[in-house]
Parts: structure tokens; sequence; C-alpha cells
């Protein structure tokens, strides 16, 4: 075939094989292109079975006929659709237009794709064998299909801007040489992104990523041995939701469905850290049944993410860090067994508003989890956690978290301030239970009447002091600012002048804490 020689009354040039001039008169047909044996094994694109030139086209003729193919037959519509070919040479489309439909299905590329800055309507590579797909500031009007092929060497759609789906369903797609397995960095996907049930060797790159409707890694296998990373999405745009959930595998199993019973399920599987930072999401974040395998290094980020709704339902990571730091949701859906531990939690500045807990989460949980958000005492987790539950009206769970956190608290001070401390918790446990000190009050008032009945009491001045009453004595010395005319017409001596001062020593911490609790609560409300 010439060089430059165009098609001349749409008759095939003289120098196309065989299977390129069928090729060519199916593409003028808008007919199927179908080079397959019928032999499964054989048919295979991903196999070791050789495919010889009587199934092999090459790829500028692929080029030839997308660029400047001949006209359709009348009544036709000119389209590529091929199956079970294969196209050798690199098969570089940079640049250029393509009009026609193009739909390839089980075929076998010896070489990269190259689409840079190419513009298609619709574009389906299904069940395809293809080295390395370079498709930077691609364009399409439609769709991009990439289900179930194979790439050895990478993805690049950095800057892509995909019309409608971008379609990566059951895909294999391993590390190029930067490590990632698929740029998509910058890239615009007019409606969903779905990669269910992708495997992806390397790091998943959507850094900057805007996608109108959902974004589906239901049943995804991320593995980044090699790197820290095998989800790098900071500033992730999803006008609805995020789904790193599980998916049914089978022929019952539908798209983005709850997989029919019986169903064999395939969760969403991560080797790598998951770095979705100051993303925004429309409806939901789902983490529902995730497995996270994180190394000491690794983490799942999502600092400063935004969402209505945050289902936090995985598997609890054995190791590595959750990061929700200036994160924004407005439901908090999660399990007690999803959260790590402590010093694993970090949820410095994470806003919530309302709880929805999938399963039990006693208060006792609920507290080791907030005691988990930081190594070090901030008061900001437990006060979140105490106005979400008195906002949905438990109010008593509400006081357990705010003297959990005077008690967390507690340990940071010095020696003196913990003591006082101690003092204002056994007392009225800082206020949040002020019906105890009514309590050591009547303790200790039984406790002196009882005593002072036995005490001697000779008067300071003889009959110039009302009636002995032990009672009123007691509760004298009790009470530091009230004066029932008692302590200072009687004289006690030796043990009992030393119980007198407890008494008033005491009454003086009861007032003070009794105080302390009262400014508090009066700062609360």
């Amino acid at each position: 075939m010439a060089e430059g020689a165009g098609p001349q009354g749409g008759e095939p040039p003289e120098d196309l094989t065989a299977a390129e001039a069928g090729m060519w008169q199916a593409f003028r047909n808008g007919s199927v292109y179908d080079l397959s044996s019928g032999d499964a094994l054989v048919d295979d694109p991903h196999g070791g079975h050789p495919w010889g030139p009587e199934r092999t086209v090459r790829a500028r003729v692929v080029c030839w006929l997308l660029l400047d193919g001949p006209p359709a037959l009348a009544g036709r519509v000119p389209s590529l659709k091929l199956v079970g070919v294969r196209i050798s040479g690199p098969l570089d489309l940079a640049g250029g237009t393509v009009v026609p439909y193009v739909e390839m299905r089980g075929c076998r590329f010896e070489r990269d794709v190259l689409l840079p800055e190419s513009r298609f309507t619709t574009m389906r590579l299904v069940d395809c064998s293809i080295p390395r797909l370079e498709a930077a500031r691609l364009h399409t009007e439609g769709d991009l299909h990439l289900p179930r092929c194979r790439f050895l060497g990478g993805i690049r759609l950095t800057d892509a801007r995909i019309g409608t789906d971008l379609l990566l369903n059951q895909a294999v797609v391993h590390r190029d040489r930067s490590g990632r397995s698929i740029a998509g960095d910058g890239m615009s996907v007019g409606q969903d992104l779905q990669a269910e049930m992708l495997e992806s060797y390397g790091e998943l790159s959507l850094r900057g990523a805007t996608i109108g409707v959902s974004l589906s890694l239901r049943g995804a296998r991320l593995v980044n041995p090699h790197g820290r990373l095998a989800l790098n999405a900071p500033q992730l745009t999803v006008e609805r939701s995020l789904y790193l959930t599980p998916a049914g595998v089978g022929a019952q199993a539908r798209s983005g469905m709850t997989p029919a019973r019986g169903t064999r399920i395939q969760r969403f599987d991560c080797e790598g850290g998951i770095r979705l930072d100051d993303g925004r999401f429309g409806d939901a974040v789902d983490f529902e049944g995730a497995v996270f395998t994180f190394t000491d290094e690794q983490e799942l980020s999502l600092r400063r993410v935004q969402t209505p709704e945050l289902r936090f339902l995985g598997q609890r990571p054995a190791r590595g860090r959750v990061v929700l730091s200036g994160a924004r949701v407005v439901n908090l859906m999660d399990r007690a067994d999803s959260w790590p531990g402590p010093g694993r939690l970090h949820m410095g500045g994470f806003a919530y508003e309302n709880l929805v807990p999938r399963g039990p989460f006693p208060l006792a949980l609920r507290l080791r989890w907030v005691d988990a958000a930081s190594a070090e005492y901030t008061p900001e987790p437990y006060e979140r956690l105490a106005a979400v539950l008195r906002g949905g009206g438990a109010d008593e769970d509400a006081r357990e978290v705010l003297l959990a956190k005077q008690r967390r608290r507690r340990e940071s001070l010095p020696l003196a301030a913990k003591l006082w401390g101690y003092a204002q918790d056994w007392t009225v446990a800082y206020g949040y239970r002020p019906g105890r000190a009514a309590v050591w009050m009547a303790v200790l008032w039984a406790a002196g009447s009882v005593a002072f009945a036995r005490a001697d009491h000779p008067p300071l001045k003889a009959g110039e002091h009302p009636d002995w009453n032990p009672a009123l004595f007691a509760l004298d010395l009790l009470l530091p600012v009230i004066d029932l005319g008692q302590v200072g017409f009687w004289q006690l001596r030796g043990g009992w002048q030393w119980l007198s001062a407890a008494f008033i020593l005491l009454g003086w911490i009861l007032a003070t804490t009794v105080a302390a609790g009262a400014t508090r609560t009066l700062r609360r409300t």
C-alpha cells in the first residue's frame, strides 16, 4: 500500500492482504468482521496460542479506515467492528478525529494503542489484549468501554474527556514504568465510571478527576506492593456516590444492584494506601465490606472529605491508619468492629451531624472510639460526640461523654491539678452528676450527727449559748457560708476539735466542687 494513497471509489488497494480486504469491505458495509475460529482456547486473546496471518491486519490499515476510510455502501453506515483479529504494529491515532463507530471484541494488539489528543464518538474495546493504552487528552462524545481487557503496561487517560460512560469492568491493568496502573489525573467522565472487579497492579491515580454520576469500584482488587498508594485520588469530585463495596459474581449478578441470595460475593480488596483527601461526593462514600491491607506506614486518608453520608462498614485494618482530619459528613454510618484501635485513628476536626450505627455500638465502645482518635488529649472529638448525642435526645449519654472528656484531660495535668480533678470526680463527677454531692452531704451529716452526740461540749460563755443540737452543729460545720448558730458557742477539745476541722474542710471541698460543676453546667447551656 503506497504511503498517502487514498481509496478510489471505495475499492480496496491492491496491496491489502486477504484479511485486510475483508475488513475493508466489512467497514463499508458496517458489519461485524469476525476472524475467530470457534475454539475458545485458540480464540482467547490473552492466551498463548499463536494467531497467524489469516487473522492479522496491519495497524496502519485500521488507522486509514478510521481516519480516511472509504464511503459506506448505499444505505449503510461505516463502522469498524472486529472480532478475533490480531493487529500488528502500533495503532497510532494521535491527534486524529475518528467519526466511525469503533468496536473490537476479543482482539489481540501486538503493540501499544496510541490515542493522545484524538477525538471519537464512541469507542469500545472488549476483552482485548493491549500492551498499553496511551490516551492523554482523549475526547469522546459517547462512551469509552474497556471491559475485560488486559493491559500489560498500564493505561494513561490524563485530562481525558469522556462524554458519557467509562467502563473498566473486569479489566486487568499492570503498572507502567512509573509505577502507575491507570493514570487518570484531571480526567472528566460525563456519567458513570464503572470499574467493577477491576484488577489493578500499581497505583490507580485519579487526582482531580470529575465524575458526573457515580464511581463504582465494587469487587475491585487494587494491589500496589511497590508503592505507598494503591488508590491516589485527592480532589476527586463525584456528583453522586463512590462505591468501594462487594460485587456479585455470576450470571445473575447485576451491576449496581444488591446481589441476589446465593450469589457469590467478591469484596473490594485493597493492598496499599488510599488517598481521597479534599474529595467532594454528592451522595455517599461507601466502604461496606471493604478489606484493607496496609503496612504500618500506609493509611486510608479522608482528610477534608465532604459528603452527605460516610458508610464506614468495612473490615478493621490490622495495620496502618485511618485519617478523617477535617472531614465533614452529615450521616456517619459505622460498625464498632470497623474502626482501628488507639494510635491508628485520627479525627481532628472531623465533623458529623448524625450517628447511624449498623449493629450494636454501646456507649462504652463509642467512648473507646473517641479515645482512639488521638494519642494526646484533645477536647474536640468528645464535644462533637456529645453534641450529636444531645441532638438525638440522648442527654444522659452526652453527659457521660463529657465526663469521659474531663477524665481524659485529668491525665494530662500536673499532680496538684490532677488531685483536684479526682476530688471533683469523686464528689460531683465534674458537675455532670450533681446528685452525688447531696449524697455525700447526707452521709457526712448523718455521721457527724451521731459522732457529735457523744462529744464533750462545754460552752464558751455560760448562759450565752443555745441548746446543744449535734445535728445542727454537724450541718453548721458542713455549710461554710450559712451560719446556723451552733459552731461559735461550744468548745471542743482533742480529737473532737480535729473532727470539726475535718468537717469544715470537707464542707469547703464540697461547696467548691459543686460551684465548679454548676459553672461548667451553665457554660454548656
